[in-house]
Order: C-alpha cells, then structure tokens, then sequence
C-alpha cells in the first residue's frame, strides 16, 4: 500500500474485538516507534506496554476512554535526554514522542489492526497508577488491537480542509 493510502485508511477505532494481539505485531509497532526521527538522535521516548488485564483495568482511573483494547501504550520522553532548543529552551520531547506515536499508528494500520490516539487523560494519575518516574512526561495513550466488525471512522474522519485553506506559499 503506498503512503497516502494507509494514512487515508487510518482512524480512530473505537471498538476492539476481545482478542489478543500476536507478540510479533507488538513488536513490529514499537520497532515502529523505535525508528521514528528525534531531535538530535537523542531519541528520548520510553514506551510502556500494558497487554495483562490488571494493569489495563487500571487505565479507567486515568481516562475515560480506553475502549477494552487489549494492547495500550503509554508514550513518555525522558526529559534528561531530550533536545532543548538553545534560542528559548523549548524542549523538543513532546514533538518526539508524538512523531514516535504518530509512527507507532501507521504500523498499527498496516498491520491491519486498529488504533486511537488517546489524548485525554490525566498525566499525573498516569504517573501515579503505573509508577512512571518524575524524569518521564506522559504525553500520548495509544488504545491498540483489532478493529470489531462494527468500528467505523467517525463521521468527521472524512471531513478536511482544502489545501488552500492549510498552505501559504512564500508568505503568510
């Protein structure tokens, strides 16, 4: 599939069929993950996967939304290794980690299962529940398994700007 199609394809899926996600794909995702850009190289994103139910009930103290997917990954970036912008000191992790999940997503769908890009949460309770350390950020929450026979992308999933709209050349 080429590349527009997939990122066509993609949706939030937010109905998973109760079935495990085979270990192989898991880890093709992360790999995903894994190779995504990062300022400098310094690659500073740290992945917690949650697959047994103990640890996946806990997430309902977190978020509402989760949607039973049998897979959730928690993407942080380690705040000691990651690039800092030297004109204002902007740190550039959160862009990491959301490039590393936003990989993550499209290997999910090529993978020919379904994912959501969970982004309300509340990052301390994520912290406290799964004993993330101080030096980590919690920036996504990525539901992950397979799509049920009912999931479909919602109504605004087509809906998009025209390129007019979005891009300005050579000035604004």
């Amino acid at each position: 599939m080429d590349f527009l199609s997939l990122a066509k394809k993609r949706y939030s899926c937010r109905e998973f069929l109760e079935k495990e996600v085979e270990k192989e794909k898991v880890e093709k995702i992360l790999e995903a993950g894994r190779l995504a850009p990062t300022a400098v190289n310094y690659q500073p994103q740290r992945i917690l996967v949650l697959q047994n139910k103990e640890q996946l009930s806990k997430l309902n103290q977190c978020t509402n939304y989760g949607w039973n997917a049998p897979v959730i990954m928690i993407i942080c970036y380690d705040k000691n290794v990651s690039w800092k912008r030297k004109y204002d000191g902007k740190d550039e992790g959160v862009v990491d980690a959301s490039i590393v999940t936003t990989h993550m997503m499209l290997e999910v769908q090529d993978l020919g299962l379904g994912s959501t890009w969970i982004g309300s949460f509340n990052p301390q309770k994520v912290k406290e529940v799964y004993k993330i350390p101080d030096n980590l950020e919690v920036v996504s929450i990525l539901a992950i398994g397979y799509p049920s026979e009912n999931s479909k992308p919602s109504e605004m999933h087509n809906k998009r700007n025209t390129l007019d709209s979005i891009v300005f050349w050579n000035e604004m």
